[in-house]
């Protein structure tokens, strides 16, 4: 990988961490109302990205539901399990959606596991359920949403493969769309006091915001298909794991994440887990080590 292209990845890591960690002290410290928060981003990159909305991928119904599971679903369960969870954790938690990803590969596609690629499946879910099941048998609520956040975009990804290529920008166009209806929807019909929340927050919020959708969704994951084209699946995949490591560091330092033995076992044994996985020459699709912690 050329030294400007290796350069780029590392931005595009790093501003999915401090994605994560923002989008915690938005949905946890401020209290703006999680559906909210993700309408209002979908919105964003949806004005940004109209232009190329047209002409429509088919079948419709495919991208509307593709862009409904890695955008709607993805995001709103996120933003949920990130009122309670922490970022490091739901870093840890999100890398299911590798395994998860390969296993519904076999189901749909029919694709094949071998066995390495089975124990990378194991060792990530091992470190996942580490680090979601607490003591005295219970499981984390806010983790379970990380988790579905997780299982969201893994189905998204499998039925994307089902469709012929969409260039990047007008698949986040359909994302957006699919985003902002859904979410706005569901804001409007669950939650309260979005403006009065919103207001307290004020302008940071409004950076916030204009960073998630304009930096985080268009710019960052737009940078990330062009490398794609450029470089093969093999060799990005293990490089975006400084997605989840900058996410913990940057929630150790700004959010103030307690790493316990149990916490950094669960990481190292997730972390190895999608490195094997994705070292392992195959088929079957990944799913890149998004801004999603």
């Amino acid at each position: 990988m050329r030294l400007r292209d290796f350069a780029l990845l590392v931005a595009i890591c790093l501003t999915w961490g401090s994605s994560n960690v923002l989008s915690k002290v938005v949905v946890g410290h401020w209290h703006i109302p999680p559906l909210f928060f993700a309408a209002a981003r979908f919105g964003i990159v949806f004005a940004v990205t109209i232009p190329w909305l047209v002409p429509v991928p088919r079948p419709v119904w495919r991208i509307v539901l593709v862009g409904a599971l890695m955008g709607a679903g993805n995001f709103a369960l996120l933003f949920l399990g990130l009122r309670t969870a922490s970022p490091s954790m739901a870093a840890v938690v999100i890398q299911a959606a590798v395994p998860i990803t390969t296993l519904l590969s076999v189901v749909i596609l029919g694709e094949h596991i071998h066995w390495r690629r089975g124990a990378g499946i194991a060792l990530t879910l091992a470190g996942v359920l580490l680090v979601v099941w607490r003591p005295g048998f219970v499981i984390s609520a806010g983790l379970l949403f990380v988790l579905g956040a997780a299982s969201a975009g893994s189905l998204g990804a499998i039925m994307m493969k089902q469709m012929d290529a969409v260039a990047p920008l007008r698949f986040q166009a359909w994302v957006g769309l699919t985003g902002v209806v859904s979410l706005g929807a569901g804001s409007a019909a669950f939650e309260s006091h979005q403006w009065a929340a919103s207001v307290a927050a004020g302008w940071p919020f409004l950076a916030a915001l204009l960073f998630s959708a304009l930096i985080v969704s268009v710019c960052a994951h737009s940078a990330y298909y062009w490398l794609i084209a450029r470089y093969e699946a093999n060799l990005l995949a293990p490089l975006t794991l400084m997605t989840p490591l900058s996410t913990i560091a940057l929630g150790v330092m700004i959010t103030g994440d307690r790493l316990d033995g149990r916490m950094i076992l669960g990481a190292v044994l997730a972390l190895l887990g999608v490195l094997v996985i994705a070292l392992r020459r195959s088929a079957a699709p990944i799913v890149e080590a998004q801004e999603h912690a």
